[in-house]
């Protein structure tokens, strides 16, 4: 059964799954949906046009669905989207979209969110994320699939973070960070590959070593971007691991760390 305590505020209009419990003094606005089995825990609020999947964990003082912190939003029905099984800690800000871009938000699913984690509008984060506290993503950045982002990391309007890659603590990221890449300092540098993670994540030991072998010929060889990048496609017929850093290195962005 769907539980709601009774100092909790829901509009009558709210869409909850089976299971789903909202915690004292929360509140839970018109067009909001929430899926099975949610736990949304005290003071939280929820508004705007949002919804949350199944399995999720919302924990108290976190802002989710609000309208953009944008001048240029003009009251638009923007919407934000959260997956499944995710952990949203203490005081989390998730805004909504703008129609300047894809007019949506979007958490994936199974990420583990840390206290104080800003998610500005029309931010694309993909699954199995991590964000330590106080990482803080500026509007229309974007994230691939098992990035691990350090404490007090600040992210750049409109920049890319790569699948596997990971940042260290108080890293300031002003252009894109590609996959598996590790990152840390103002303005952020390459350190070598994420090895450990990628190994826990199953990785054969040849495929790190063709990922770290690209590494070196992106960052070591002295070989300009557009060199290195042809120098890396080569390998890719025989290393379906350094795909990802191929396309990622053909889409156009702010440029990528160096």
């Amino acid at each position: 059964m769907t539980t709601i305590h009774p100092t909790a505020i829901v509009h009558p209009a709210a869409k909850l799954g089976a299971g789903v419990e909202i915690g004292p003094y929360s509140i839970v606005g018109e067009h909001v949906e929430i899926g099975d089995g949610t736990w949304i825990g005290p003071h939280v609020v929820v508004g705007g046009h949002t919804r949350i999947g199944a399995g999720n964990r919302i924990f108290q003082f976190s802002s989710i669905g609000e309208i953009p912190q944008d001048k240029k939003y003009a009251g638009e029905p923007t919407r934000l989207e959260i997956g499944d099984r995710n952990t949203i800690r203490e005081f989390c800000t998730l805004n909504c979209g703008t129609v300047q871009d894809a007019g949506c938000t979007r958490l994936g699913s199974d990420n583990w969110i840390m206290a104080y984690v800003h998610l500005a509008h029309d931010c694309q984060v993909g699954n199995h994320t991590i964000f330590a506290n106080n990482a803080q993503l500026a509007g229309h950045v974007a994230v691939g699939d098992w990035a691990i982002l350090g404490g007090f990391t600040v992210v750049h309007q409109f920049v890319r973070i790569g699948a596997h890659s990971m940042t260290a603590m108080g890293t300031i990221l002003l252009q894109d960070l590609p996959p598996y890449v590790m990152a840390s300092g103002n303005g952020a540098e390459p350190h070598g590959i994420n090895s450990e993670g990628l190994k826990r994540r199953g990785f054969a030991a040849d495929g790190i070593a063709a990922i770290r072998r690209a590494y070196k010929t992106l960052y070591k060889a002295g070989l300009g971007l557009a060199e290195a990048r042809e120098a890396i496609r080569a390998d890719v017929p025989g290393r379906p691991e350094l795909l990802p850093l191929i396309e990622f290195l053909d889409s156009a962005g702010r440029g990528i760390i160096r």
